[in-house]
């Protein structure tokens, strides 16, 4: 039989100092576990059993029995004692001579025994009261207190409805409130990406109160709940088995969710794990199929034993959240002298039987912690174990039990609670007299804890508006070493105030970075997530987006629109591309080989011009028309400059300039080389009586402004009405920016009135193509106009026909050649003379080139006429006269006859003629 009462009587004892009494009376069939007199007495509630049996509950109002020892409930009650020993040797006790007392009581975890035990702490004369440790009894308990004000202070009761000073104003407590422990739990989900993920837990306030949090917050991150167990709150409840074969048959039929949340209680956790390698066993799997991430709450995860017969290798990682905390020295120290057998029960046999009879429902498995409901008769064997357990082997042994189940975090918030306790109690006594006994009331006490800060082992704490000691978590990974798993080294802290981490191990938590628990893939960039009706948004396809549009990051749950003006994506697409700028650009090869050639057209028309004012006053400059060359040359220039403003990037400023500059200019030059067409008329036409009314006609400059009259109307009205603008033309995957020209017809007519001109230029020029050839201005301005009349021709399908970015260079091209026409035509000729034959660019040469071609004409002239005479009055006795050697024309021989006269008027009209043509 198993000696496990007897070994928790013996660590009662030994941690009271003997002087201490230990009161045994019974309040309703069940006395306090210890009590210890005081000036002040502070209650404690703990639950020293895990269970009642509600199988022997009878129809009489008697508490039914309690089951299932509890090594933690036992080390929390001798927590408190032990602080409550400390402080009363402490300065902070001695100065105002108050001694405090307690009244420890065992809860069961239950509710009943609780309200209960909190009836016997409301008879007698308590100040406070510590505990309980379930937010369930907790709940129930400060609503009795709160009638009569007694401040409660739980150390491990975290549900958030607590926190709730309207309905529970004289609760506190020294740990979080579950808030902020699920909140630390998505967080660390979140961090590693985990979005598929189970929850077990435990019902009752505290399992509810987690669950919802935990759901609320999670769908806030995007994690999805793939199933949530709640595991009935008794353990001894006829469906309890049940329900946890159901948990892990979903656990088994989820392998996508490698992550489960418990906040189950550490018995349902046991018998999970061992259903769940049951599980795995019969579906002839190996225990490794069972193997999860689980993310443990203060409930179990200080609690190895869970695992019994498994090891970590089976179960898989557990990663456990507990209350921060400092070292609780003294319940160390206190247990470490017991073990030393420092401390002795001497003459304590009497309480040694009385808590054997109190403790006395247990059988004894391999783990006393988890044990099952065993009942065991009181007799005369437990009574004389109780007796040898001075035993030093014995004492030891159950010291080492005692230091294995204890828990650090939950030891800790149990001296807080004393601590605070203590000095709350401390400043009321400071200014009264407190050893009269109703001299300190539990309300003035609760006005004490709310104002006051208080120390603890050299930090300073103090309660917030909800009356909670927010101190953060810390986050440890559980570890397998010998054979023995450690739960308590720390890898990370929690800490509510900013929702942050600190990392202290970072190596421990890559392990779980290969963890997948998602129920669907994650979605790459160029993918959105599309999730089916009636399913988790976690549970859904990866579709690509759609052209134009994108998504940058995984899992989006819809792309995003690239801006349709400026940039495109293809389908797929993580980003999106810039649309190509497509102008006829400065860098184009063949837009450098236009400006190269307007270049170089703008370099030889200023050449030509400087030669020409150079050798002004020469014969050859005189026949090209003299100043009305120079004006021609300069016209050229600027239309070789419009024909620049053609590449580059469009202005709206650009688009109207490049045509009215060209339009203009050229039909500048077009004006003076139809004056000089029409100089060559005038001066070789034949009709005597003609060239006087026309050369009254004939204003050269006059003829000039009007031809540019109209022209400059016709551009201020296309300016004026419907200008040239800059278009933006958008594509699939381009942005073409060019030059519309506002209004086709104004610019069809612009270029229409400069086609007049030249036709009338060319027409004119071709009736005086047979002038000398050193002076034949009519050849090069028929072959020029011809040229230009050509090319902007061919311009109109061209242009028609042709889009996109090289639609500018098509009339950058016409207009280059229609240049490079009148340029090589008019001037290249005449500059090859004054350069290379000068011996040709004098008076003298003129002249005889005149007599030559006026002796040339009349001799062609007589023999026309004469042929006419013979073919009229018969066959002539005279000979052709040799036009080799043409016989000198004398007046009285050309007199003779009218054609004679007519031949010698025709031969003297064309001398002057030509010396006027020279002269104009």
């Amino acid at each position: 039989m198993d000696v496990m009462a007897s070994w928790t009587a013996l660590l009662i004892c030994s941690v009271i100092p003997p002087s201490v009494a230990l009161e045994m009376g019974r309040q309703h069939g069940r006395g306090p576990v210890a009590a210890a007199p005081g000036d002040l007495i502070i209650a404690g509630l703990f639950p020293i059993h895990e269970d009642v049996d509600h199988s022997q509950t009878s129809g009489a109002p008697h508490p039914p029995p309690c089951i299932r020892f509890a090594w933690k409930g036992l080390g929390r009650a001798l927590a408190m004692i032990s602080a409550i020993e400390d402080l009363n040797r402490s300065p902070l006790m001695t100065d105002v001579n108050v001694t405090l007392g307690y009244r420890i009581l065992d809860s069961c975890h239950d509710v009943s025994t609780a309200l209960r035990a909190t009836a016997d702490f409301s008879q007698g004369p308590v100040v406070a009261l510590v505990g309980a440790s379930y937010s369930e009894l907790s709940i129930a308990v400060a609503r009795q207190l709160t009638l009569e004000m007694i401040p409660q202070i739980s150390y491990s009761s975290t549900a958030a409805i607590l926190s709730d000073k309207s309905r529970f104003p004289a609760f506190m407590r020294t740990v979080p409130n579950d808030r902020h422990q699920t909140a630390a739990m998505v967080s660390l989900l979140s961090t590693f990406g985990w979005n598929w993920v189970g929850v077990v837990t435990t019902d009752g306030d505290y399992g509810r109160s987690a669950l919802d949090h935990f759901v609320t917050q999670a769908s806030e991150k995007g994690i999805c709940v793939a199933f949530r167990s709640v595991l009935p709150q008794s353990a001894t409840s006829a469906n309890v088995q049940a329900a946890i074969v159901k948990t892990a048959e979903t656990i088994h039929a989820n392998p996508k969710v490698q992550v489960i949340v418990s906040f189950a209680s550490p018995l349902h956790m046991m018998h999970l794990f061992q259903e769940l390698r049951d599980g795995a066993l019969g579906a002839g799997q190996g225990v490794e199929a069972m193997r999860r991430v689980w993310v443990a709450s203060d409930s179990w995860s200080s609690s190895s034993s869970v695992t019994r017969n498994l090891t970590l290798q089976d179960i898989g990682h557990v990663v456990g959240f507990t209350f921060q905390h400092g070292e609780p020295k003294s319940f160390s120290e206190c247990l470490s002298r017991l073990e030393a057998g420092e401390l002795n029960c001497t003459g304590m046999k009497h309480i040694l039987q009385e808590l054997c009879k109190h403790l006395n429902g247990t059988d004894g498995p391999a783990d006393p912690e988890l044990v099952d409901i065993s009942e065991v008769p009181v007799g005369p064997e437990l009574l004389d174990a109780s007796e040898r357990s001075a035993d030093p082997e014995l004492l030891s042994r159950a010291v080492s039990l005692l230091k294995k189940h204890s828990q650090p975090d939950i030891t800790f918030s149990v001296q807080m609670a004393v601590s605070v306790l203590a000095n709350a109690v401390a400043s009321i006594c400071r200014s009264r007299d407190c050893k009269t006994p109703g001299s300190v009331q539990p309300w003035q006490v609760l006005e004490a804890l709310q104002k006051e800060e208080f120390t603890l082992r050299g930090s300073t704490y103090r309660f917030d508006s909800n009356g909670d000691v927010n101190l953060g978590y810390d986050v440890s990974i559980w570890r397998s070493e010998g054979g023995l798993i450690h739960v308590h080294e720390v890898v990370a802290e929690y800490h509510p105030l900013n929702c942050s981490f600190t990392h202290s191990k970072t190596r421990k938590l890559q392990l779980l970075q290969n963890v997948i628990s998602r129920c669907s893939n994650s979605c790459v960039p160029g993918e959105f997530k599309k999730t089916a009706e009636s399913q988790h948004t976690c549970c859904y396809e990866c579709i690509n987006c759609t052209e134009n549009y994108f998504s940058n990051s995984t899992d989006m749950d819809q792309c995003l629109s690239c801006d349709p003006s400026t940039e495109w994506s293809p389908q797929g697409s993580s980003g999106c591309t810039p649309k190509a700028l497509r102008f006829f650009s400065w860098h184009d090869s063949f837009a450098a080989v236009l400006l190269s050639f307007s270049t170089m057209g703008i370099l030889l028309a200023l050449l030509v011009l400087a030669l020409f004012l150079h050798r002004r006053d020469t014969p050859v400059v005189k026949a090209a028309g003299g100043a009305l060359s120079h004006v021609i040359l300069l016209s050229l220039v600027v239309s070789y400059v419009s024909a620049i403003l053609f590449v580059g990037r469009p202005s709206g400023l650009q688009c109207k300039a490049r045509q009215v500059l060209f339009g203009i200019s050229f039909t500048l030059c077009v004006s003076c080389i139809l004056v000089k067409t029409l100089k060559i008329v005038l001066a070789f036409q034949f009709n005597p009586g003609l060239p006087g009314i026309l050369r009254g006609l004939y204003r050269s400059y006059a003829i000039i402004g009007i031809c540019m009259a109209g022209q400059v109307a016709t551009c201020i009205c296309w300016l004026v009405l419907r200008s040239p603008f800059k278009q933006v033309t958008i594509s699939q995957t381009e942005v073409l920016e060019n030059c519309h020209e506002g209004s086709y017809v104004a610019f069809g007519v612009m270029l229409g009135y400069i086609a007049v001109l030249a036709f009338i230029c060319f027409i004119c020029a071709f009736k005086g193509r047979k002038l000398p050839q050193q002076f034949n201005e009519a050849r090069f301005i028929t072959f020029s106009m011809l040229l230009y009349l050509v090319s902007w021709l061919l311009f109109i399908p061209i242009y028609v026909t042709t889009s996109g970015v090289y639609l500018p260079a098509v009339e950058m091209v016409v207009i280059l050649i229609s240049n490079y026409g009148i340029l090589s035509c008019h001037f290249f000729p005449k500059c090859y003379v004054m350069l290379f034959k000068s011996d040709q660019n004098n008076a003298g040469a003129f002249r005889k080139k005149l007599y030559e071609y006026s002796r040339k004409f009349s001799d062609l002239v007589i023999v026309s006429v004469s042929s006419e005479s013979q073919q009229q009055s018969g066959p002539s006795i005279s000979s052709e006269p040799s036009l080799e050697n043409p016989p000198e024309l004398s007046k009285e021989s050309i007199g003779r006859n009218r054609s004679s006269f007519l031949v010698s008027g025709s031969g003297s009209t064309t001398r002057r003629c030509l010396r006027r043509s020279l002269s104009m």
